[in-house]
């Protein structure tokens, strides 16, 4: 089985900062990690190729330096990485992005899964990957909890708000997958000495057979209009009496002023 999963390398989030001008996270000089939701189908879909057998090669767009976290992804057993880098893709919303990806997917050839994270913990949109599905034209079961793989279909259960469903579906298909759809799996001395020997190809916007006012900015429909960090506010604490009794009748009269405790009529 030929299974493609997407990887998105997101800044660490104690630090972030915004772009006043371009209306973006501004990502110098803050460090990368991989997108937790996606380390959760990377895993996943390393346990069905144990199962049935095949390669898993990870997808990423972005800047050259995010092949740090496609290398992370081969030390945990990927195959082979794929890189699409060029600054034609600078500015894409999850539009842009997933036709881009969607287009690499199909260079690849012949697959017949594709992963991605339920969403990232940076945009939270949660977008991509049912729009890749509708690109590459396959079926899409989103929020996949638990995965069963046999040789030409595979058996998904997932849990929605008011309803638990186990999906029976035929392959290639596309899966979001949630942070309970793997084992987790951790790197160990002998994978990460044969990653440096498994291949992170990179290809650029001419790599790919792509209409370029559908890429980057050009072929992003959505506008951010505004953001901001959000403010921070400074608590101010109030010591109560060390006396049980007049600490209890202080917060009873901090209770009534915040409006917490009413007054009985």
């Amino acid at each position: 089985m030929k299974i493609v999963v997407g990887i998105k390398q997101v800044p660490e989030t104690t630090n972030v900062k915004i772009n006043e001008k371009t209306k973006n996270i501004d990502r110098r000089g803050l460090g990368g990690v991989i997108n937790s939701y996606d380390l959760h189908a990377l895993q996943a879909a390393l346990m069905i190729r144990d199962q049935v057998g095949g390669e898993v090669i990870t997808l990423s767009m972005g800047p050259d330096d995010f092949a740090v976290s496609l290398q992370e992804t081969l030390a945990l057993g990927a195959d082979k990485a794929v890189l699409l880098s060029d600054r034609a893709f600078a500015g894409a919303d999850t539009l842009a992005t997933a036709y881009v990806l969607g287009e690499a997917i199909k260079k690849i050839g012949d697959v017949d899964l594709v992963m991605v994270g339920q969403q990232s913990v940076d945009a939270d949109t949660g977008q991509v990957g049912p729009i890749i599905a509708e690109m590459l034209n396959v079926p899409q079961v989103t929020y996949a909890d638990k995965i069963e793989a046999f040789e030409d279909h595979l058996v998904i259960d997932r849990k929605l708000e008011n309803v638990e469903q186990t999906i029976t579906a035929k392959l290639p298909i596309l899966l979001t997958a949630t942070d309970k759809a793997n084992n987790p799996k951790y790197k160990n001395v002998v994978e990460i000495a044969k990653s440096f020997d498994k291949p992170i190809i990179t290809w650029h916007a001419s790599d790919l057979n792509l209409d370029e006012q559908r890429v980057g900015q050009a072929g992003s429909p959505t506008i951010v209009r505004s953001i901001s960090e959000p403010k921070k506010v400074a608590k101010k604490n109030h010591r109560l009496s060390d006396d049980p009794v007049t600490a209890a009748r202080e917060l009873v009269d901090i209770l009534k002023q915040k409006n917490i405790l009413t007054e009985d009529k």
